[in-house]
């Protein structure tokens, strides 16, 4: 049975749950302050993922209920958040329902592109209040042109040529994620969209980058021998360049308001 890529995460949860970062309290901030949420009010979360998000959204004292359509991802998301009244289902947005009007605020973290295109806005029009929020954030990599960015490149075209998602500069989230903007912008369903930019940087040693890479989508539908040739060839040029990986990123933030 052929794997279907969105759902490839689930096969390394714990690992996703140790690599993956969160968003930073500003992020939250701004989220709360152009929606103009308080206490009690209610937030749909589309692929939460292992909760990464969503922890820090609940501890506003906000009723969030999140949807994970990874059996395994949406586990560790209930244990992640079970001291917060989260309410986390195993489902996606496509196959989910609600009455119409049902949130303040409806939020995707790293997950908006994976939904059907054809799909996504229309129904989040209907799920949130007149004049409530969509809030749609990604990390980007900003990491620069250097001996080691060029280095791990050439282990990628003589690896795996065709696969897109590279360096920490380059990935196929880009275009998903730009798609789902360049919509949003056009869409009569939403308007006063704004974008808020969040500078965070980490690093990473040999180690950490390979288990980071090893819960990338892309990464996880290669085959075994080639995802091993390609992991020994980075950990090559990250060992001959002192072991460390400095990874500057920006959260971006996108919301809007529903229309009509």
């Amino acid at each position: 049975m052929a794997r279907e890529q969105r759902l490839v995460f689930g096969e390394v949860a714990e690992q996703y749950d140790r690599a993956r970062s969160s968003c930073s309290d500003g992020l939250v901030d701004d989220v709360v302050a152009y929606a103009g949420v308080h206490d009690g009010d209610r937030v749909l979360e589309v692929g939460c993922g292992t909760g990464k998000a969503t922890v820090l959204f609940a501890a506003r004292e906000l009723r969030v209920l999140a949807l994970e359509p990874d059996p395994d991802m949406a586990a560790i998301a209930r244990r992640n958040c079970s001291h917060l009244g989260v309410t986390v289902e195993n489902a996606s947005l496509e196959e989910w329902h609600a009455a119409p009007g049902s949130f303040e605020v409806l939020m995707s973290a790293q997950a908006w592109h994976w939904i059907q295109p054809e799909i996504r806005l229309a129904k989040a029009h209907d799920l949130v209040v007149p004049g409530g929020a969509l809030a749609l954030f990604w990390n980007r990599s900003e990491w620069p042109d250097s001996l080691l960015s060029r280095a791990i490149d050439e282990v990628y075209e003589r690896v795996v040529p065709a696969l897109a998602a590279r360096t920490p500069g380059r990935s196929p989230q880009d275009l998903g994620r730009r798609a789902c903007i360049d919509e949003l912008d056009a869409s009569p369903l939403f308007g006063d969209l704004e974008l808020y930019e969040h500078p965070w940087t980490t690093s990473y040693d040999t180690k950490g980058y390979l288990e980071l890479l090893d819960t990338q989508s892309d990464h996880r539908l290669l085959d075994a021998e080639r995802r091993a040739r390609l992991f020994e060839g980075i950990a090559a040029a990250i060992e001959a360049d002192g072991g460390i990986l400095p990874a500057p990123y920006v959260a971006d933030l996108y919301v809007a308001r529903r229309r009509g």
